[in-house]
């Protein structure tokens, strides 16, 4: 069981299929136990994104029991020391609830992108890069970068 003091972040995008279940993940992976994460969307999709979870496999993280939820069933069930917008549809919602304490960061949704198989891998790669980046800026390091 993580520790009481543990700092207490979710991450919000539209759907909770890719960008927030990925950021979570990379925080539950790089933080531990130090920094407890949950993630959901303004709308529950129905499963993650297939190729979200191919990725973050790739460096350990496993998301295929992972199951989307909404913001509005994610408040009031626990308190957040930080919420964190990852899409531009999430900020308006997450700045107010969660001011001061809420942060915007828009990254782009990786399953918007139309390419091969392997240019959409591709992008969710970036996009996985694009999120640690954001996390180690924002909480700092806790163990060498993926």
């Amino acid at each position: 069981m993580p520790p009481s003091n543990a700092l207490a972040v979710l991450f919000v995008c539209t759907f909770n299929r890719v960008r927030s279940p990925m950021a979570a993940g990379l925080v539950r992976l790089l933080y531990g136990e130090a920094l407890e994460a949950d993630s959901c969307g303004l709308q529950a999709g129905e499963e993650i994104d297939p190729l979200a979870a191919a990725v973050m496999a790739e460096v350990g993280v496993d998301l295929a029991s992972h199951r989307p939820r909404r913001l509005e069933d994610m408040i009031g069930e626990r308190r957040y020391d930080h919420i964190v917008a990852l899409s531009g549809e999430a900020w308006p919602q997450v700045k107010a609830l969660a001011q001061p304490m809420a942060s915007n960061w828009p990254i782009p949704d990786p399953a918007e992108r139309e390419s091969s198989r392997h240019g959409r891998l591709e992008a969710y790669r970036i996009t996985r890069q694009m999120l640690q980046v954001r996390i180690l800026e924002c909480f700092g390091p806790r163990r060498a970068a993926l």
